[in-house]
């Protein structure tokens, strides 16, 4: 189909998208925006938000900022009161979070427990570990993922938005981010579901630490940075941004054996689409994808504003966007 047809496709099929960019061997090919966005609006990523912070892990890790992911979660919150008769903790690493095969007290994420606290990463801390050990088993967590940010806060001695702002966004030519701050449950439940567009932010703590698992607003544009980047070995106009030798580790992808996802591959906080391919996507709800196929050269970044029923586009770039972006 023509790229009007497509375009009005989009807009029919996929009614929640809100700005699109296709790169390929560096060069933008297809750039578009519906529901009234800009092309450097900002949109929330959701779950996307996971694969930027393990790019940030692997930069800390590089500048030797972090040890290493087999240092133990712990170490960094040498403060941190292990209750009572938890056995397990002790021996959980930050590869564990990574992979999503850390051990927690109880079934899902304890949203209200988490974010109606105080302090995000202690109360996140506290749902690590359990009378089960560490079993290995996949569990796909998000607000329990908070702690990750505060290892990167306790080990840089910066809020996660300035880390980034200095050694990934700046760099990239990303504009600089500011932390949101929810002063209340319904503001936070606003930040979320709110279909107008977003400014340079990413939500935080009141302790400044940003939300690792949600919450960084980012235009499809700026996605299609992050992808380019990890498309060039982490090297972004002639500077080292992260280690080639981190990309691979972060790219490599684990079958998960059981459960909903049962089948699918998982990396560090990134999904292997396609694992005999090498084709990886940052992926969260609603629909936002940084898609990246090496083998192609080809990245496709899909930003769309909160739609409950939408989960997972890489049908929808494989099977409808690609196909007929190619054709022109």
């Amino acid at each position: 189909m023509e790229l009007q047809e497509l375009y009005s496709y989009i807009q029919e099929h996929q009614p929640n998208i809100c700005q699109i960019s296709v790169l390929r061997g560096g060069n933008e090919i297809c750039s578009a925006e519906w529901n009234g966005y800009q092309r450097t609006d900002c949109v929330h990523i959701a779950s996307a938000t996971k694969s930027v912070i393990a790019l940030l892990t692997g930069i800390a890790i590089d500048h030797q900022l972090i040890g290493s992911v087999n240092d133990k979660v712990l170490f960094y919150f040498p403060e941190y009161s292990v209750k009572r008769g938890e056995k397990t903790i002790p021996d959980v690493t930050i590869r564990h979070l990574l992979t999503m095969r850390a051990p927690y007290k109880g079934h899902g994420d304890p949203w209200t427990k988490v974010c109606a606290s105080e302090n995000w990463t202690e109360a996140s801390l506290d749902f690590l570990g359990g009378k089960h050990g560490i079993t290995e088993e996949f569990d796909y967590r998000t607000v329990c993922l908070h702690m990750l940010s505060g290892i990167l806060f306790k080990a840089t001695g910066m809020k996660t938005v300035d880390f980034a702002n200095e050694y990934l966004f700046r760099p990239l030519g990303i504009a600089e981010h500011e932390n949101f701050y929810a002063g209340c449950a319904q503001e936070h439940k606003l930040f979320i579901t709110d279909k107008a567009a977003k400014k340079n932010v990413w939500l935080a703590d009141s302790q400044g630490v940003a939300t690792p698992g949600y919450g960084l607003c980012l235009s499809a544009v700026d996605m299609a940075k992050l992808g380019q980047l990890c498309l060039q070995n982490g090297i972004w106009n002639g500077q080292r941004i992260v280690s080639s030798e981190w990309l691979r580790e972060m790219f490599s992808p684990r079958i998960i054996e059981s459960g909903a996802f049962r089948g699918k591959s998982y990396g560090y906080l990134w999904w292997s689409v396609h694992p005999e391919k090498n084709i990886y996507a940052a992926i969260g709800d609603s629909g936002n994808v940084i898609y990246v196929d090496p083998e192609e050269q080809t990245i496709v970044a899909v930003s769309s504003y909160f739609r409950p029923t939408e989960h997972d586009r890489v049908d929808f770039i494989e099977h409808i966007l690609l196909p007929n972006i190619q054709n022109h």
